[in-house]
Formats: structure tokens, C-alpha cells, sequence
């Protein structure tokens, strides 16, 4: 089956073109996509090169991650159903993850591309009264959600989150609504304003902000949230963090060889700190972070900055990977949108 995706063709080169997707099977659902949303960090890495899939680094060694189909998100219509496939029927507005294709380096994600042949678990009907485009980077928001609602923390106690990217952002907005007081740390003006109807905002540095949370006299840290892959953020943060506190560990963390679980762990041990690990996907979490879209609870449209043809999906590459001007949610609009909006 023909079809068209955001293709990784090399380190930092960007094209969309046809592909070759399998046939369909009893179990699969196919898919006309409208909108898909790009991961900015996870998909990023990808593009230079970094990884092999999904949290594994490459290493010296290993094969080039090229040609692949880019991202792993996307909102659109049922265009099909197999046999054996309940629930879903042609027409349906869905939500779907990865998806099938034939010829690219397998980082078992391909999301960018439509047709889009999707094993039926990786796709969930969306409810009519929500914007689909809220929904496109539902795999990404609900990292966010996991982000908030892994850790205890009780109303008023002080959750920090540092990073100001998209995850970051979805953390806090996850802890306030659970009544955490909220400081995000990031280093963009424009997205710390964008976070300040949730929470307080401080300017990260060469301490991850450590500083400037202490002058906001809020307390010893009960939750800390890490999206930016920085292993000197976690030590820096240990001497503020409440005895039997939580860290929430959402970034990316490069072969370094600088992680060393015995020495790393042993200085929060004796702090009695625990570590929960958060960039997994399931499908009953997915599904608890649609619902908290749909209830206003989660701002997805609010972190858009910019959308884009997907036959322009290497201006936007361009963009995100130069940021010569603010950047942070940015969605691919596909022929199957427009078409839809002239008939």
C-alpha cells in the first residue's frame, strides 16, 4: 500500500515522500491522518542520530538509524477496519500511535505518515465535542500526566519541575491540579509565561535554579520532576529535597558513562528519596489523559506555537532544530484535513 511520511533520511535531513506501508491485516485499522504532532525531544534525537529507539542511546558501533519514518502521534478518520476489529468503524475520528511501514530502519515508531496501517490497540475513538488537534499529541501529554500523578504529594507541598518543554509544561499543569505548589524551571521567557496561570515560574542557571526556589521561602521539595536529561539537575536538587521525597525521571540521558547506579543511588539513599521512572505509554493512561483533555484539566492547544503543511515538515524541522524564533508545540496539518474542509 502507498502512502506518504515525514522520512529521516540522514542526520538532520527531513523529507516527505512516498513510502511503502504493508497491507492491512484482521487486525489492523487504517487511517487518513489530519493532524500529527512532532516530539520535539524524543524525535530531535532521533533526527540527529542519537538513537536506536525508543530510551536506547546509539553507541559507537551501532548502525545508522536511517531512513525512518518520523514521530509516533497523530489524530484523523477511519478509512478501514479488518475483520476481527471491534469498536472502530470507517469514519470514526480516532487517535492512534505507531504504525506499520516497510523499507525504513525499524525504531518501532513511525508515526508521521498516512495512510496509516495501525494494529487496532494503538488506536482509541476520540469524543465529538473535543478539538481532534487537542488530542494529536495525546502519547506525549500523557508522559506529562505520568509525569504528575506518579508521584505522592500532598495539597500545598512544593513540586518542582525543571524543564519548560512540552513534558515539563504538562508535569505541572498534572501537579497543580492536584493541589502541589507549583515552580517550573526553564531557560524560554515565552514558556515560562506561557505556565504562569499554573504555577510560579524561576530562570534556570548554572544551580538548575536551585537559588531562586530557595528565595520563594516555599519549603524542602516534596516532588521533583527532571525532563531535560541532566544528571548534575538531580545532584543539585538532592540537598533541597524533603526527607522521603519523590523524583519523577522524564529526560533523555546520553551514554555519558557517567551513570553509575551504585554511586548515583547512594547519595539519595541515605535522603530516603524515591525515583520513579516515566516515559512509558499505556493505553488505560492514555485514555485517563484524553479524559482530563476533554475536562479542561490538561492545556494541549495552549503550548502550540506553530503548525505546518507536512510537505513543509523540513521548514519545521528547521525551525525547531535552530529555534531563531520561540518554538514549542508544533503540528503537521495532512491533505486528508484540508480535503475534509472543502467537501
Amino acid at each position: 500500500m502507498r502512502s506518504h511520511a515525514v522520512v529521516f533520511t540522514g542526520p538532520r535531513r527531513v523529507s516527505y515522500q512516498e513510502i511503502e506501508s504493508p497491507d492491512p491485516g484482521p487486525e489492523d485499522v487504517v487511517i487518513a491522518v489530519h493532524h500529527s504532532w512532532i516530539s520535539n525531544g524524543t524525535e530531535g534525537s532521533f533526527l540527529r542520530g542519537e538513537r536506536l529507539s525508543g530510551d536506547e542511546a546509539r553507541r559507537p558501533g551501532d548502525p545508522a538509524p536511517f531512513p525512518l519514518v518520523a514521530g509516533y502521534q497523530k489524530v484523523g478518520r477511519v478509512l478501514t477496519v479488518g475483520a476481527r476489529v471491534a469498536g472502530l468503524a470507517p469514519g470514526d475520528r480516532v487517535f492512534a500511535a505507531m504504525s506499520r511501514v516497510c523499507g525504513m530502519f525499524d525504531n518501532r515508531f513511525a508515526g508521521h505518515v498516512s495512510p496509516a496501517v495501525c494494529a487496532a490497540s494503538e488506536v482509541i475513538r476520540l469524543p465529538p465535542e473535543i478539538d481532534p488537534v487537542a488530542c494529536a499529541g495525546l502519547v506525549l501529554t500523557q508522559v506529562g500526566y505520568n509525569c504528575g500523578l506518579r508521584p505522592a504529594v500532598e495539597p500545598g507541598q512544593l513540586a518542582v519541575v525543571v524543564g519548560d518543554g512540552q513534558v515539563g509544561q504538562w508535569a505541572g499543569q498534572a501537579l497543580r491540579q492536584r493541589g502541589a505548589r507549583v515552580v517550573l524551571v526553564g531557560r524560554h521567557e515565552d514558556r515560562l509565561a506561557r505556565f504562569r496561570r499554573h504555577g510560579e515560574t524561576v530562570r534556570d542557571g548554572a544551580d538548575f535554579g536551585c537559588a531562586a526556589v530557595a528565595s520563594l521561602g516555599a519549603g524542602p521539595v516534596q516532588v521533583l520532576v527532571e525532563t531535560v536529561g541532566q544528571v548534575a539537575a538531580l545532584r543539585a536538587w538532592r540537598p533541597a529535597m524533603a526527607r522521603g521525597g519523590q523524583v519523577v525521571v522524564a529526560g533523555f540521558y546520553r551514554p555519558s558513562g557517567d551513570v553509575n547506579l551504585q554511586t548515583s543511588l547512594q547519595a539519595f539513599r541515605n535522603h530516603e528519596l524515591s525515583f520513579h521512572l516515566v516515559s512509558g505509554a499505556t493505553r488505560p493512561r492514555l485514555e485517563a489523559t484524553l479524559r482530563w483533555i476533554v475536562e479542561g484539566r490538561l492545556d494541549t492547544l495552549g503550548l502550540i506555537t506553530h503548525r505546518f503543511p507536512v510537505e513543509q515538515a523540513a521548514e519545521a524541522w528547521a525551525l525547531i532544530e535552530a529555534k531563531r524564533e520561540p518554538v514549542l508545540g508544533v503540528v503537521l496539518d495532512w491533505p486528508a484535513a484540508r480535503e475534509e474542509r472543502t467537501e
